[in-house]
């Protein structure tokens, strides 16, 4: 499925997102090396042994990444003009190698653009769960998103 124009984006919209991901020791040490994050939790498997949580967790800032990954094919794929922000971001839980994580997103608001035509803003709130049903991230993000082409600001959507 390609991702959606504004129009489709209403307030209200819920998507559970089919691609889930199990996450690895490999994308938890290489995210923090291109990162250049040293944090000893993440990379160090004999310190993280002697933490409370007994073993390596993955890079917050991965699982933030996979959840906004995981939402691009029902949502902005190919209609994205660009990311304005992300807010709320919260991690409750951890996230460990071998945890598969899926994802739901729920469109929050949407607005025309004041100052381009053909484009409109929304706020999608998306949950990041592992397989237990835990939820380990959230956030909610502002997204500049392309109008459907031959649509004019004066449809419903654009309240």
């Amino acid at each position: 499925m390609a991702g959606l124009y504004f129009e489709e984006l209403v307030p209200g919209l819920k998507i559970r997102h089919p691609i889930t991901r199990s996450v690895t020791e490999m994308d938890n040490v290489l995210f923090s090396s291109l990162t250049y994050n040293p944090q000893p939790l993440h990379i160090d498997f004999d310190f993280a042994a002697k933490s409370e949580w007994g073993r390596p967790l993955v890079n917050s800032m991965f699982t933030l990444g996979l959840m906004i990954g995981l939402s691009v094919g029902e949502t902005t794929l190919g209609t994205l003009i660009g990311n304005l922000g992300m807010t709320d971001v919260k991690f409750p839980a951890p996230v460990f190698q071998g945890d598969t994580i899926r994802v739901e997103s729920e469109v929050v608001l949407a607005r025309a653009s004041k100052s381009r035509p053909d484009a409109g803003i929304v706020e999608f709130h998306h949950r990041a769960f592992k397989q237990d049903g835990t939820l380990v991230a959230e956030c909610r993000r502002q997204a500049f998103m392309m109008r459907r082409p031959n649509d004019g600001p004066t449809d419903s959507a654009s309240g």
